[in-house]
């Protein structure tokens, strides 16, 4: 589906939100330089409304912040961000901000003296054909990987090419994508760094595909899982098999968190028969207490250090990969997050 131009969008605001109770009429501001783009009254209610042409992170954190600066100086304005599509990342910063929202597939969550309207699991009815391009693509992630990392540090492009191990041409494009989107900026003498270290890993989050690396399932006997995630380190290690634990085993190595069954640990390339026989697996991915994981790009090994002896990968990677996990997957991400991923809003 083509994207909704601006001009467009707009004129069908007022008929969505009088079919979800909410009649208004619409004052475009364009040309008029007051930051955002239409005005709406409801009666009383006077709504600021931004248009974004994509509910990413980055466009929903953008239009908040520009609803922000007008309703500082319009303090009886509504703020009211609208999309074609809100996913749960953007959701999640509306909420936080107390910012209401609207989309175009029909969700909304709108909050105002005497209104109150919530609205979801309606699907996104602006789904672009095909994958495109993206910042958070295997290999373009490499930068969003190093920079998240080192979040309180500034890079050159050639710093960032020579620490990612790709061409200085490359990195290039993607700093420019990631710039363009508000999610790191560019200092006088042309260093990159992070804008808002919180928003750049949700808009991963949001992007991030577990499923893309390829898994290998199976059973490994062992009394606990402790003993299983040690006894497996060991043999990667004595195999000479580049590993890095993630996932629940992972939380549990960084932060204590419970117990947990399934073992999970990228490999390096794909193990021959005689290694996995080394290992004890037998394959069965409906008993499977092991993940053998091949990434689908080796950066995901950038910033793994030991932990508790077994090699793990850094907290932004396993926070990651915990969206792909069973059990207490969830809670896990989310204590992962209090306890070493706990930036404030803005480095």
């Amino acid at each position: 589906m083509e994207p909704l131009s601006e001009r467009r969008a707009l004129a069908l605001l007022p008929r969505l939100l009088a079919e979800i109770g909410l009649p208004v009429e619409m004052e475009r501001l364009e040309g008029r330089g007051l930051g955002v783009d239409a005005i709406l009254r409801a009666g009383k209610l006077t709504l600021a409304l931004e248009w974004k042409g994509s509910g990413a992170a980055a466009a929903v954190a953008a239009a908040i912040e520009q609803l922000r600066r007008y309703t500082a100086t319009h303090r009886r304005a509504i703020p009211l961000v609208a999309v074609p599509f809100m996913g749960q990342v953007g959701q999640r910063l509306c909420e936080q901000a107390q910012v209401s929202w609207l989309d175009l597939s029909g969700n909304a969550h709108i909050v105002a003296p005497g209104v109150t309207i919530h609205i979801e699991g309606r699907p996104n009815q602006f789904k672009s054909r095909g994958r495109p391009s993206s910042v958070f693509a295997p290999m373009s992630a490499r930068v969003v990987r190093w920079l998240l990392i080192h979040f309180d540090q500034a890079f050159a492009i050639r710093e960032l090419a020579r620490a990612t191990s790709m061409d200085a041409g490359f990195t290039s494009r993607i700093v420019a994508r990631l710039v363009e989107s508000q999610l790191v900026a560019r200092d006088d003498s042309g260093a990159v760094r992070v804008r808002d270290p919180n928003l750049l890993l949700e808009s991963w989050h949001e992007a991030y595909d577990f499923t893309a690396h390829r898994v290998i399932a199976g059973h490994v006997a062992a009394r606990t899982s402790e003993a299983l995630v040690r006894g497996v380190a060991e043999n990667l290690t004595r195999l000479d098999i580049d590993h890095a634990a993630t996932g629940l085993s992972a939380a549990w190595l960084l932060t204590q968190f419970a117990g947990f069954r399934v073992a999970t640990f990228f490999v390096r390339e794909p193990l021959e028969d005689a290694a996995l026989r080394e290992l004890g697996l037998r394959e069965d991915p409906r008993g499977a207490n092991l993940w053998l994981v091949v990434p689908n790009d080796k950066g995901v090994f950038d910033g793994a250090e030991l932990q508790h002896d077994i090699r793990c990968a850094h907290p932004v990677q396993v926070y990651l990969d915990l969206k792909g996990h069973p059990e207490r997957a969830p809670e896990a991400a989310a204590d992962l997050r209090q306890q070493l991923l706990k930036w404030g809003r803005h480095a």
